[in-house]
């Protein structure tokens, strides 16, 4: 009986115990962690949601009728690229050619270097000026100034010689 007592002299309540405290800080923390997460979920903006998600995607639409209409056509182009120039020669089912060309030259994952240009027709091909870029993988947009057609490819920069896109590729 006396140890009894003694024991019961010396304990402390479970608050003031050191385990009880060490066991509970895990899910304390994970529980302030889920709060913390709440706070920057409800504070922070949704990058990749848009308001206008509509209207992009009528956008969408519109691209791909407009390179289905290019297929329909049978446009390719030939693309020629030097350090400060672009040609390209166009060939297509239909007898009229644009006055002029839009090019897009576009970087998959750089958006900064991109590079846009107008492009008038000279005789058989389309020229203008534009800076060559980086060497690398590069995304050639050609459309015409209606926009009613456009035709997509790739290019591994530098070229050598003329690379094809569109109806006539691959």
């Amino acid at each position: 009986m006396t140890t009894t007592m003694a024991a019961k002299q010396n304990s402390k309540p479970w608050y003031r115990e050191p385990w009880p405290w060490f066991l509970m800080s895990g899910p304390i923390l994970v529980i302030i962690a889920a709060f913390v997460s709440a706070w920057i979920a409800i504070r922070s903006s949704d990058g990749l949601v848009t308001e206008d998600y509509y209207k992009q995607g009528l956008v969408a639409g519109e691209t791909l009728t407009r390179s289905k209409h290019a297929e329909e056509l049978g446009i390719s182009a030939g693309l020629r690229l030097t350090d400060e120039q672009v040609s390209i020669r166009l060939t297509s089912r239909q007898t009229e050619k644009p006055a002029a060309l839009n090019v897009t030259l576009s970087h998959p994952t750089r958006a900064g270097i991109d590079q846009k240009s107008v492009l008038k027709l000279n005789g058989e091909v389309y020229a203008g000026k534009l800076n060559l870029p980086a060497s690398g993988h590069w995304l050639v947009l050609v459309e015409d100034e209606a926009k009613t057609w456009r035709i997509m490819g790739s290019v591994m920069l530098p070229a050598a010689g003329e690379v094809v896109i569109g109806a006539g590729e691959g």
